[in-house]
């Protein structure tokens, strides 16, 4: 009996050739650049906070904690250097049946979500987002695991979307 080839074809694709975070036939939307300055003044916020708390600390009861500075400037800096990086990171793709979501550096995150079974979406400003004309759209399904985010949209294609997606929905649920 003969042993199987164990290397793959030339014509099937390698393993190492397959993106599971890009399939071939999506052009993706991104998120608008202005999300990564208003993620920079958030943290940047959120670091002042922790520095404060370390200083009255420091003088109230010891000296020593003046060494909590040393974790919060380097992570600071860490998440403002890739503020960038993570708004260049994040997309999103609408197919015919179905919209994907992908985001994140270091942990690569693509979700599909079948419009059939979005039940709402939502759209959110915050403070730091309406200075920076952005807004987010929230995607709600019938499964809380599945539940999807878009950051960092003007509110004009935030609305766009959500009225596009509430559509897409309503039209797939009828069909159940």
């Amino acid at each position: 009996m003969a042993d199987a080839d164990p290397t793959p074809s030339s014509s099937a694709p390698r393993p190492a050739d397959v993106d599971p975070f890009a399939p071939d036939d999506v052009v993706w939307q991104r998120i608008d650049p202005a999300w990564a300055t208003a993620q920079r003044v958030v943290g940047g916020v959120v670091a002042a906070v922790a520095a404060v708390v370390v200083a009255v600390v420091a003088v109230l009861v010891t000296p020593w904690v003046w060494l909590g500075l040393l974790v919060v400037v380097p992570l600071w800096f860490w998440d403002f250097s890739w503020a960038r990086r993570q708004a260049r990171a994040w997309g999103y793709a609408e197919r015919d049946d179905d919209l994907l979501v992908v985001h994140g550096i270091l942990f690569r995150t693509l979700v599909v979500v079948p419009y059939g079974r979005l039940q709402y979406v939502d759209v959110e400003a915050g403070p730091v987002d309406r200075k920076f004309g952005l807004a987010k759209v929230q995607l709600h399904t019938a499964s809380s695991d599945t539940d999807a985010a878009i950051p960092g949209l003007r509110p004009e294609e935030a609305a766009r979307l959500r009225d596009r997606l509430a559509a897409r929905g309503e039209a797939r649920l009828a069909g159940l």
